[in-house]
């Protein structure tokens, strides 16, 4: 068989998985991320001629999937969201935002340099490409279909998915500010840096999201014309075309266009929040979400096994723990201190600060516009380790976790009734 072939084969199989899993996993202590990367894994074991999965090598490819799979998850994250925007309805997602995220950039650069001696450009967009959580791996702690009622999203799964609807978006500047300082050095770059990869991107990322948001949600729901009523047919496609459509005026206007889509779904979904249409499209974007996960996850395993961790110390893997069982956690509990989440709740979401698909994007970005200081094998190596390590760990422990919470939380719910 050839290798085309053999691929083509492997990518329906994986394609037939991510229809059949979700039913049988559900409420399992089993997440279907950690199904592929084992099926990966296994699958690069065997002598079937598999094309070897180098990021190095295939950089460009590997910048372009994942990005769009990341594209797809924000705008599925944001077409879920049931709460509208607000400073105490989002209380929780600023606080991660604005403190536990640079606080965690902040910490893992520092663990990078103190602990692997890394050069601080190096340092810094290890701490930029792991900051963000990741939409895409986190369907066990997220937000379900879009439904009526506002308040049906428990602050959990609400604050998770919120952050990471908008996080990945704004781990761009850090990434910026890595580059500028393996590119240019000192601190001249500061000024427009602030002014151009903060200010005016992050504003104009909101803004362009906000506009064609309104512009799809009116023509959707509450267009004159009933042929223009693109809620009347029905097509959930036209998430797809909302998301291309929002990211690529906003990445030509110079803004972020991750932002942008999140923002642009959120809009949309504020339109009209009770209509059916919105299940609809946010089911089809969520087709697409599983069947990139699951390549992407079968692509990351076979780095895994064919190898790709052989560059890997002590110290990194280190860092990568540090991340995921002190940086993270300590970060997201403290920027949530007298904020809406009960203890439990400020445990959970300070936790499961998951790391995936996002990770890859970044990381292959900023390899495309700078050298480092560090082998480009060693950095994919500590930011594969974090991600295979979160899926694990995250992965067994988010079905038990959610499912405890859940059950206390129906059990005050009951003792208020009685």
């Amino acid at each position: 068989m050839s290798s085309p072939d053999l691929v083509l084969a492997l990518a329906g199989a994986a394609a037939l998985l991510a229809a059949v899993l979700p039913g049988l996993l559900a409420r399992r202590a089993l997440s279907l991320p950690l199904v592929y990367l084992l099926a990966g894994m296994a699958l690069y074991l065997l002598p079937i001629g598999l094309p070897e999965p180098d990021p190095v090598v295939h950089r460009t490819a590997v910048e372009h999937i994942t990005e769009i799979c990341v594209l797809v998850s924000l705008m599925g994250a944001g077409l879920a969201l049931n709460r509208s925007a607000g400073l105490r309805s989002w209380s929780t997602t600023w606080r991660l935002l604005g403190w536990a995220m640079p606080l965690t950039v902040a910490g893992v650069a520092a663990a990078a340099t103190g602990v692997l001696g890394w050069p601080l450009a190096a340092a810094l967009l290890l701490g930029a490409v792991l900051a963000p959580t990741d939409p895409v791996l986190a369907s066990d702690v997220s937000v379900g279909e879009p439904v009526d009622a506002e308040n049906a999203d428990d602050e959990v799964r609400f604050a998770l998915t919120s952050e990471a609807g908008l996080n990945d978006g704004l781990a761009f500047p850090f990434v910026y500010a890595a580059i500028a300082l393996a590119t240019i050095g000192g601190t001249d770059w500061l000024g427009e840096w602030a002014l151009t990869d903060v200010l005016y991107r992050v504003v104009a990322g909101v803004v362009c999201g906000l506009l064609i948001g309104r512009l799809i949600g009116r023509l959707t729901f509450h267009s004159p014309a009933e042929e223009l009523r693109l809620a009347e047919r029905r097509d959930g496609f036209v998430a797809l075309a909302a998301t291309l459509l929002a990211y690529g005026v906003t990445e030509l206007a110079g803004g972020y266009g991750f932002i942008a889509v999140f923002v642009t779904a959120c809009a949309i979904r504020r339109v009209e929040r009770g209509h059916g249409y919105n299940s609809i499209l946010h089911g089809f974007v969520e087709q697409l979400e599983r069947l990139f996960t699951a390549w992407l996850l079968l692509l990351l395993g076979g780095f895994v096994a064919a190898g790709g961790l052989a560059p890997l110390t002590w110290g990194g893997a280190a860092v990568g723990l540090l991340l995921l069982l002190v940086i993270r956690p300590l970060a997201g509990w403290l920027s949530q201190l007298r904020g809406p989440a009960g203890p439990r709740e400020r445990g959970v979401i300070s936790f499961f600060g998951i790391r995936g698909i996002g990770s890859l994007f970044y990381l292959a970005y900023a390899l495309g516009h700078a050298d480092f200081g560090v082998p480009a094998e060693e950095l994919w190596a500590v930011t594969a380790f974090t991600v295979v390590v979160s899926v694990v760990l995250h992965g067994v422990t988010a079905t038990p976790a959610m499912n405890r919470l859940d059950a206390l939380r129906e059990r005050v719910a009951e003792s208020g009734r009685g």
